[in-house]
């Protein structure tokens, strides 16, 4: 009975391998064109048969050597697409596996066979900060649950030009163009949190609250602001289990049919986390996410990018030090910014800018705007 379980387990984790491109299912966050991701990934072609018996065979071997509790684990995270929170993977760091000529960890192994068949080394990954192994260096023992990593979204320098905006949304909430306000978007049903102007959330950053997040559908934002005190955020529409900002629950009366399509697709979401070097926003969602921070281009830049995430990547929206660096004391434009920093812009699905009919974040079906306190 205990063989027949595991060889049961073994074999559904194999079904639930991550398909390569060929297989007619391809993850949608691992191929494409364009985009800041794009530029450090390579496309993988439909293995051979050989190679492929070959790579089942290892990994059929390598996971009967685990536990069945940790085979249990790594289905749950497997099927679920990391939908469930599940267990850390605490497995040897330092067993090698060999496919062809080709030696990898155990834990490459792991994230290549059920993540990324294109990956090619662990530092194109970013370890997640729920994950037992963050921040701790060459353990003996390391988490290998492939839904505890994401892969780092690389900028390209110089960046792609996916299209560009001039800096005027880093004015003051009163200077004219800066941000959509009900005077220049045409009926905002609320004011725009630019800048965070509003007096409770200026209320809240005083007693700890690190960001505030608006959600907004077209011109309108929906709900109410979202103070985020705790170091990570799930902000999704339709999440198996976990906590956060669940935009599923927002009341809104929007009965566009692409606000309504987006809305569908947002699924697992994003998750926005603070950490030492900045704020990171990791797609868990099966479709791009689009996103327009300042800390994401050249300090000296007079435009701003909107960069395409695709979905298990990471991406530091925020960097600290860079924030910094752009509160020059003799710039007009920075000295007058309120006192609580920067915004971020993140649109679900749909991206916008000079490659697109949507020249406004304000055209997109869905979108969030987080506001940081900087101090």
């Amino acid at each position: 009975m205990f063989r027949t379980k595991r060889s049961g387990l073994v074999r559904r984790l194999w079904r639930s391998r991550a398909p390569v491109e060929g297989d007619g299912e391809t993850d949608r966050g691992t191929h494409g064109s364009g985009g800041c991701c794009m530029g450090k990934a390579t496309k993988v072609a439909k293995s051979n048969a050989g190679s492929e018996a070959e790579l089942k065979a290892l990994t059929h071997s390598v996971l009967k050597k685990i536990k069945e509790k940790q085979l249990e684990v790594l289905l749950q995270a497997v099927e679920s697409k990391g939908g469930v929170r599940s267990p850390c993977l605490l497995l040897p760091s330092k067993v090698d596996a060999k496919v062809g000529q080709q030696s990898y960890s155990l834990p490459m192994l792991l994230y290549k066979v059920f993540r990324w068949p294109d990956l090619r080394h662990s530092s194109e990954l970013k370890r997640l900060s729920c994950c037992e192994s963050y921040g701790k260096a060459n353990p003996e023992l390391v988490c290998c649950n492939p839904h505890h990593m994401s892969r780092l979204c690389e900028l390209e320098s110089p960046p792609p030009p996916y299209s560009r905006y001039p800096m005027d949304y880093l004015k003051p909430p009163d200077s004219p163009g800066s941000g959509p306000s009900s005077s220049d978007t045409g009926g905002t049903t609320y004011s725009a949190p630019v800048g965070l102007s509003d007096s409770l959330a200026l209320q809240d950053s005083e007693r700890g609250y690190w960001c505030v997040v608006a959600y907004w559908e077209e011109k309108t934002r929906v709900g109410r602001l979202y103070s985020v005190q705790e170091p990570s955020l799930d902000i999704f529409y339709d999440l198996p289990q976990g906590n956060g900002f669940c935009l599923g629950q927002l009341c809104s009366d929007n009965k566009s049919q692409l606000v309504q399509m987006v809305r569908s697709k947002i699924g697992y979401g994003i998750q926005l986390t603070r950490e030492p070097d900045g704020v990171w926003v990791y797609n868990r969602s099966c479709y791009p996410i689009f996103i327009k921070s300042a800390t994401l281009d050249n300090p000296d830049s007079r435009t701003l990018l909107v960069h395409k995430v695709f979905p298990g990547f990471s991406i530091k929206a925020f960097d600290y030090d860079k924030a910094n660096s752009l509160q020059r004391p003799n710039d007009h434009e920075f000295t007058q910014q309120p006192r609580t920093g920067f915004t971020v812009q993140i649109s679900f699905v749909k991206g916008w800018g000079q490659c697109y009919t949507r020249q406004f974040i304000s055209s997109c079906p869905c979108w969030l705007e987080v506001i940081f306190n900087t101090r």
